[in-house]
Parts: structure tokens; C-alpha cells; sequence
């Protein structure tokens, strides 16, 4: 068997439930009050970026042949990173590989310290209505809006502090206060890596969304109203209403260090969940900020049905990274301070 036959035979065994959207499908529940259910465990991998690559300028869709290629491409290199390594292999091995997606190529393929194995980028390209997409973005280009000249401009850290000054100045996804990327949003987008799952609660005034990367948790308030004070939690102040089948989530109140694409002070994120089917669940976002784009933007995807459980994703459990980092930077500040005396 060559090796395209070989990926195509490991695939069989590494597409779930959790990312075949080609599942056998049913109707969508509702919950015993009567509303769409949104509740259950999800996941929004994908092999479709965010932003749309160059070569595909204005078109939305994939064709069938691209398809077949990029979802081949993913198996071979799942079944080549699960190849056994030679125990005698120095620590610079790396698996050859045939194909390795753009991104990854651009990172030298350990990306995050991780080779390929340990990675779960998802299996396919995100469907919409049964279309594959070619990008999360749905403005005419795939791309976001060049802001405007005008824009404010914000002081992100303390400048003079650098980054082994304090536990402070890291990023949080160093300090395991919220995930790297934007896996909680909002808007809330699949990182390209791992760890790209949900679980939904629901109740009729409550929409709790906790997610796995990491560990983060967004209470939206059905019903409510925002606060009238200018404090600002961890995702903004969500509040959310149905219109028709559909929950509009409406955010406000986003955090600097959460913000997006450098906007957050007036930045208004509206999100639409929408219950199509028994495996599939609509999400469409729109972000606006007068001061930052001339008008309002943004994209859709569909969450599919997890198979299994969401765990804790115990970020600092015997993570000595960050202690380690900063008291590294006390040894050079020693080291500097005995050289220039």
C-alpha cells in the first residue's frame, strides 16, 4: 500500500463524531421549556483559517479538488506523525514529512514546543450549510478592514518594566488566567492547534460557556440588561435575547488585555447562535467600533457535537515555567550589576 493509501486507511480511525459534520444528522431539540437547545459539548477545529490565503482572493467556497487535497494532505501528516521513533535518535529528530500546513512550516513545525503528533488541528475545512469555507471571515476579501488613520492608539504594557521584570508584564496565557488565542472571544475562534472544545449550560435566564482552553468560563445573562458602570470582567458583559430560533449575545465592557485587533474601549461584539440541526450549531459574529472601522465586519462557522467530556485543563499543575522565567531574569540583573562594577 503506498502512503497516501496507507493515511487514507489511519483516517478511518482518527475521524469522530467530533469533526465528521458529514454525520448522519437529525432535527434540532428543544429544551423542556420550550426554547432551542443549545446545551451539549462541542468543538470548533478546523482546518479553515481565520483569514483567507491570498490564492483564493474573493471566493468563499472551496472547490471538491481542493477539498480532496487539503483533507487528504491532514491525513498523511497525521499518519506520519504517529510513526513509531527510533529510541536511538538524537534529540533533534524530527519525522520527514511530505506535506505540513502553512502555518506550521512558518513555525518550523514544533509549534509551541509540540511536534505534529501532539497537535489536533481538526480533520476538515469548516462547513456552512454544507459548503466548505475558505476562511472563518466573511467580509468580500477574507480578510479584516484596514482600520482607520485616525484610530486611538493604546499603551498595551508597562514599558519600562521588560519581561522578566514581574509575573505582571507576561502575557496571560503565560500567567494561565485566560487561554492563548482567542478560544473565549469574544468573538470566540479556534486557536489552529488544540484543545478547540466547549461545553455548553443552559438554563432560561443563563448561558454558561465553558472553555476547555483554558479552563475559562463566560456567563451570559438571558434577558438581562449591561451594567451601567465601566467595570469590565474577564469576555466582556455578555447579555443575550432570542430572536426567533436564534440567541443574540450582545457584549460590552471588554478588558484592554483582552482586546481585538487593537480595539477594545468601544468595541461591541454581536454573536448569533443558532441550533440548525442534531449536529450542528451555528455561530455568527459581528465586531464594531466607529472609532476603529469605517463599519462593521465579521464571519460564521459551525460548532459540531463532541464526542466524551470537557476535563479541567490545569494550566500551572506543576508548571515551574513562569517562576523559572523570572528568576532567570534576576540572575542576568546580578550578572550585569558584578560586570559593571
Amino acid at each position: 500500500m503506498g502512503l497516501a493509501g496507507a493515511a487514507m486507511g489511519f483516517a478511518a480511525l482518527t475521524v469522530s463524531g467530533a469533526v465528521a459534520q458529514e454525520a448522519e444528522d437529525g432535527p434540532a431539540p428543544v429544551t423542556p421549556w420550550g426554547e432551542p437547545a443549545l446545551g451539549g459539548t462541542w468543538t470548533n477545529v478546523t482546518l479553515t483559517p481565520f483569514v483567507r490565503r491570498g490564492e483564493y482572493g474573493e471566493r468563499l467556497v472551496h472547490t471538491p479538488e481542493e477539498v480532496a487535497q487539503i483533507e487528504g494532505d491532514v491525513q498523511i501528516e497525521i499518519f506520519e506523525a504517529n510513526q513509531i521513533t527510533d529510541p536511538d535518535a538524537d534529540a533533534e529528530f524530527e519525522h520527514e514529512t511530505t506535506v505540513t500546513r502553512p502555518e506550521f512550516e512558518a513555525a518550523g513545525g514544533a509549534v509551541g514546543g509540540y511536534n505534529r503528533f501532539w497537535l489536533d488541528p481538526g480533520n476538515h475545512l469548516m462547513r456552512v450549510d454544507g459548503e466548505p469555507r475558505t476562511s472563518i471571515l466573511t467580509t468580500a476579501n477574507g480578510r479584516p478592514p484596514s482600520p482607520k488613520a485616525d484610530r486611538p492608539t493604546y499603551e498595551r504594557l508597562d514599558r519600562s518594566r521588560g519581561p522578566t521584570d514581574s509575573y505582571e508584564v507576561r502575557s496571560l496565557g503565560d500567567r494561565c488566567i485566560i487561554g492563548f488565542g482567542r478560544n473565549g472571544g469574544p468573538p470566540m475562534l479556534p486557536n489552529g492547534f488544540y484543545n478547540n472544545n466547549y461545553e455548553f449550560v443552559q438554563t432560561p435566564d443563563q448561558l454558561m460557556i465553558s472553555i476547555e482552553m483554558n479552563h475559562d468560563v463566560r456567563a451570559i445573562r438571558i434577558g438581562g440588561e449591561h451594567r451601567d458602570d465601566d467595570v469590565r470582567p474577564w469576555f466582556g458583559d455578555s447579555i443575550g435575547w432570542w430572536e426567533g430560533e436564534t440567541l443574540v449575545v450582545q457584549t460590552k465592557n471588554i478588558p484592554q488585555v483582552q482586546e481585538f485587533m487593537g480595539s477594545w474601549e468601544n468595541l461591541k461584539v454581536t454573536e448569533r447562535f443558532t441550533r440548525k440541526s442534531e449536529n450542528r450549531l451555528h455561530y455568527e459574529f459581528i465586531v464594531e467600533d466607529p472609532d476603529f472601522w469605517e463599519q462593521p465586519w465579521g464571519g460564521e462557522y459551525e460548532f459540531a457535537p463532541l464526542e466524551g467530556k470537557i476535563y479541567e485543563y490545569a494550566c500551572h499543575e506543576g508548571n515551574y515555567a513562569l517562576p523559572g522565567i523570572l528568576r532567570g531574569g534576576r540572575i542576568e540583573d546580578a550578572e550585569q550589576a558584578a560586570n559593571a562594577k
